[in-house]
């Protein structure tokens, strides 16, 4: 069996892929009707929008599997992602890269394969639209236009929802995109009586900064608050720009305490900014941090107004 490759451009890659905030979400009718789609027309019993992730494939849209991932080094859309065009493999028994792959010798049992890469606007290779048979076949040119037709739709709602969830100065989630991703945290939280408190930040002092420094200095401080969130926090801490100079971030496994002690660290983290980039100004912060009681199935609008209330008080309480 041969491994797919791992890319040049892995790190910017991933990176492109990780900034949609899509992977482990519930799935999606925009994606499930292309997948239906594309199993109807091409008469496959699978069809797939596939992400590759460091090390799998994670289905966004699955018609005709029970998985939603597999290894990456077994998947043949890890192959797909390193060309621009559609990857086919009529037979895969015939194909000495792929005859002695697990997915071909066990189940789905895999003899055809085509895969479309989805392209990220930056150029990266994301994933996959696929399809699968358990019969060798070959793909005429017009079945494959409409392949491509159809991964450039996918392409196009991967894309629709970086520019509707993403904060386009900082490049971190926006008001909706924190949402939509708390909401999915959170009912796996529920789900399995995982700890999880919100915090609510508001920088300090932030309007003298764009009055003594400009405004595009102001948005140089709110990137790098932002890019040290990056460094700070968790791959399962859901974390974003809510609008102004105001920030959200879902701290999960995580008591109230636990997390005043992670802010602690960010508290921290941020003094040496300010220090090493001596800029003319500190950014500072204050926050409000409460933890949720999962019995009670509170919306996240209702989190985030408490944990903003409790920020606020704790900042009247400081200047006195």
């Amino acid at each position: 069996m041969e491994k797919p490759i791992i890319p040049d451009n892995e790190q910017s890659r991933l990176k492109a892929l990780h900034s949609l905030n899509v992977l482990d979400t519930p799935p999606e009718e925009r994606f499930d009707r292309l997948t239906r789609l594309a199993k109807r027309m091409f008469n496959v019993p699978i069809a797939l929008v596939s992400l590759v992730d460091e090390n799998r494939q994670w289905f966004k849209s699955c018609v005709g599997l029970s998985v939603c991932e597999t290894p990456r080094d077994i998947s043949f859309c890890g192959h797909t992602i390193l060309g621009n065009d559609i990857f086919i493999v009529p037979d895969t028994l015939v194909d000495p890269r792929f005859a002695d792959n697990p997915l071909v010798l066990n189940d789905p049992f895999i003899r055809f394969y085509a895969g479309c890469p989805l392209r990220h606007l930056d150029g990266s290779m994301l994933g996959t639209l696929c399809i699968i048979d358990q019969e060798p076949r070959d793909i005429s040119q017009e079945d494959l236009d409409i392949l491509n037709d159809l991964a450039d739709l996918a392409s196009r709602e991967l894309m629709a929802i970086e520019l509707a969830t993403l904060d386009e100065l900082t490049k971190i989630s926006n008001r909706r995109g924190f949402i939509k991703l708390a909401k999915h945290s959170l009912t796996i939280c529920t789900r399995q009586n995982i700890p999880v408190s919100i915090a609510f930040l508001d920088l300090n002092s932030f309007k003298p900064i764009n009055d003594t420094f400009g405004h595009a200095e102001g948005d140089t401080a709110l990137i790098a608050f932002a890019e040290l969130m990056k460094k700070s926090f968790r791959k399962s801490d859901v974390f974003a720009r809510i609008g102004g100079d105001e920030f959200a971030i879902l701290l999960t496994d995580t008591l109230a305490q636990p997390a005043e002690k992670t802010m602690a660290r960010f508290r921290r983290a941020l003094r040496l900014y300010n220090k090493t980039a001596n800029r003319g100004y500190n950014i500072e912060f204050s926050e409000g941090i409460i933890p949720i009681d999962l019995e009670q199935t509170p919306s996240i609008e209702s989190l985030l107004n408490q944990a903003d209330s409790l920020m606020y008080q704790q900042k009247n309480t400081s200047r006195k």
